[in-house]
């Protein structure tokens, strides 16, 4: 009986995974709009890690990790496997190996084979109990804020029109509050999934703003992205030769060939893989961050240590415009959950946390090296501590360390390499200015308070973050002290110890936090001092009361996050009119300078000429003037290479000078020291005109 059973699950695993193969292979043939956008990604992000995961028979996950390993397992797999058609392919004839049809013969061919394994030797257990989905259908009210930030992002770029995004802002903040103080325990059930949801309705609200990519590196991602693009095929050596800089980001598989298999794959527009895709991806990241300290903290303050960690701001702004970091953040969070997880078998450890290495490794190399520093002090203070631990070996440090040096040396020209050690020497240069605050970036001295407010709204703003920064120093001290009824694992324990360390560091010596950003290291410092900021507030509590503590700091708790949150979204700053950095709230009443600049942003004017550019010069071989404000030519215009513009340029025979939107339309033109009027630029009389949209122009020096 216990036989037919099992042959019976096995059949409807074979049958319902290969028809689900028939499927997409159909979408794919017959370019079903939207279906087969939505069904391939799916199929592509989840299909090929649940196979790996009944091959591996991991059955001691729980439900949530195996939805997270599933994502994080596909992803390297895509990874890799599309690493080695573009390298095997061309030997058989192949010159453009990340086109459709080879992508779909051998992607679709490794995962068969998967299916038939599993159904020979693998695990065909049930994987989602039904209760999940009787609790996902009474959770569905849940995604209004999803909807509302959707449809309030259209009406935004439509109309300028922010009520929705400000009705989801405020539905948010409200939901929390209900959720944190809420003592029935049906509402525990629904925290993960009211995690994932905030997470994509913020990540959402920003992504969809323009039907342009805007802010951070995303333009030289967007570069390297459309060169594998366009040519279906990753070199493993530096396509931009004395740009360290942008072959070191050409190495990140990341955002080169995983965007174009999802691309190829799913017919999806580069823009949008980047502007739907990978928020998606990342809006996983805090789920996974709530698996992580849910086994520590308990379900209801892992939810609000969630919240505060998404609560600020750059998770929601910066972090949109830098795509490898935040594939890189997954792996980051799932070899955390790997090293911290005491259910995981050996073998299984170790395999897992080599395959989420390869996928950080070849993702974002600022954040390896975050990592391998974090797990090699920790492996060295369990060490002296006498505590050595069976999950963060010197095997695991090493294998870390080889594949990261390896993969950095041989790819790209070691272009990756280069760009650290040019890091080193950076700060090492800059440690003459030990004892000078003034050599500080300038997030760091706003964060010590060292920074006057521009006006009484963002001093306010400035107190509540002041306030859980408090929170997560007395929560350290708490942790320390043994006030805090926490009992981390001696990893992550001595992991939030080297988080602290880093802290300190970043704080102390100049220079170092200007390699990534002071506001992108705090982000990544949050996956270890989040919890801090929680257990900072119960211990406060325990100190002046000794009656109901939790449900006391729960309400601190929700009396600071709100407004916390509230004033990071710039919620407030909208809504009494005082300066704002919300593009999604605010757009409408910024200025083109601060718009087109601080965050490169870019409209249509913009795309349209210099897609104009590159579709009718060989800009690669023309010399292109251009000032700061025209970050679009380097995506959109695929320019890797540019000269500034100044008002004493002298422009060669052949040379030619695009003038962007803030240019033509505001008359304004912006250099990295100073900025002067277009009217400046005596040359331009004298040279001939080739292209005008109304916003952007092009002229050419035929003398």
């Amino acid at each position: 009986m216990k036989n037919e059973k099992l042959n019976s699950v096995k059949s409807n695993f074979l049958v319902s995974m290969l028809f689900l193969q028939f499927i997409v292979l159909a979408l794919i043939f017959f370019d079903v709009p939207v279906a087969r956008q939505v069904v391939v990604f799916l199929y592509l992000t989840f299909v090929p890690g649940l196979i790996l995961l009944r091959l591996l028979k991991l059955g001691e996950l729980s439900t949530l990790e195996t939805v997270l390993f599933s994502i994080g397992f596909s992803l390297a797999f895509l990874m890799l496997t599309g690493l080695l058609i573009n390298g095997l392919c061309p030997l058989f004839g192949v010159l453009r190996p990340l086109s459709i049809i080879p992508l779909m013969i051998i992607l679709n061919s490794l995962i068969f084979v998967g299916i038939i394994l599993v159904y020979l030797k693998g695990d065909t257990s049930q994987i989602f109990q039904a209760k999940v989905l009787r609790y996902s259908l009474l959770a569905s009210p849940l995604i209004v804020p999803l909807i509302l930030s959707v449809i309030g992002a259209m009406r935004v770029n439509a109309s300028e029109n922010n009520m929705f995004l400000m009705i989801m802002l405020a539905i948010v903040a409200l939901i929390f509050a209900i959720f944190a103080l809420s003592k029935k325990v049906l509402f525990s059930r629904f925290y993960a999934l009211l995690v994932f949801i905030i997470a994509i309705s913020l990540l959402y609200h920003s992504s969809l703003i323009s039907s342009y990519i805007y802010t951070g590196d995303i333009h030289i991602e967007y570069l390297v992205f459309k060169t594998v693009h366009s040519d279906l095929y990753w070199h493993s050596t530096n396509p931009f030769p004395g740009s360290t800089e942008y072959g070191a980001m050409y190495s990140m598989l990341s955002v080169t060939i995983l965007p174009t298999i999802y691309s190829n794959l799913m017919n999806m527009d580069p823009t949008w893989t980047f502007k739907i895709i990978f928020p998606f991806i990342f809006s996983f990241v805090p789920l996974g961050l709530y698996q992580l300290w849910r086994g520590y903290l308990g379900k209801k303050y892992a939810f609000i240590s969630a919240f505060f960690f998404m609560a600020y701001e750059t998770f929601y702004t910066e972090m949109l415009g830098l795509n490898r970091q935040m594939i890189a953040e997954l792996f980051f969070v799932l070899l955390l959950i790997v090293i911290s997880s005491n259910k995981l078998k050996r073998h299984n450890r170790f395999l897992c946390f080599t395959i989420f290495s390869f996928g950080l490794v070849a993702s974002h190399y600022g954040l390896s090296v975050i990592f391998l520093f974090f797990i090699s002090v920790t492996f060295i203070l369990l060490i002296l501590a006498r505590r050595a631990s069976r999950n963060v070996t010197i095997s695991m440090v090493i294998l870390f360390f080889v594949i990261m040096f390896a993969w950095y040396i041989f790819t790209t020209g070691s272009a990756a390499f280069e760009d650290l050690l040019s890091f080193s020497n950076y700060i090492y240069n800059r440690l003459g200015d030990f004892f000078n605050p003034m050599s500080r970036e300038e997030n760091i001295l706003r964060g010590l308070g060292l920074e006057s407010p521009p006006t009484i709204w963002h001093a306010i703003s400035r107190g509540f973050a002041y306030i859980t920064e408090a929170f997560i120093v007395v929560g350290f001290i708490g942790l320390i002290m043994r006030r805090v009824k926490v009992h981390f694992g001696r990893e992550y324990f001595t992991l939030t110890l080297v988080a602290v360390a880093f802290l300190a560091a970043l704080i102390l010596i100049p220079g170092l936090a200007d390699t990534m950003n002071m506001t992108r290291f705090y982000h990544i410092l949050l996956f270890f001092l989040a919890p801090l900021c929680v257990m900072g507030a119960e211990t406060i509590v325990g100190l002046v009361s000794k009656h109901r503590v939790q449900l006391k700091a729960l309400v601190l708790l929700v009396i600071v996050l709100v407004p916390y949150f509230l004033f990071q979204t710039c919620f407030v700053f909208e809504l009494v009119k005082t300066r704002s950095s919300s593009i999604p709230l605010s757009r409408y009443r910024m200025n083109h300078a601060y718009l087109m600049v601080t965050f490169a942003y870019v409209n249509s004017w913009k795309a349209f000429g210099a897609s104009w550019l590159n579709s009718y010069v060989k800009v690669q071989n023309a010399k292109v003037y251009r000032d700061w404000s025209a970050h679009e030519l380097t995506s959109y215009g695929m320019l890797g290479y540019t000269l500034r513009l100044s008002n004493t340029t002298r422009v060669p025979t052949g040379g030619m000078v695009y003038l962007s939107y803030l240019n033509v339309v505001d008359g304004l033109i912006v250099t990295t020291r100073y900025n002067f009027n277009s009217t400046e630029l005596s040359f331009i009389p004298e040279m001939d005109r080739i292209y005008s949209n109304g916003g952007c122009q092009v002229y050419i020096a035929s003398k």
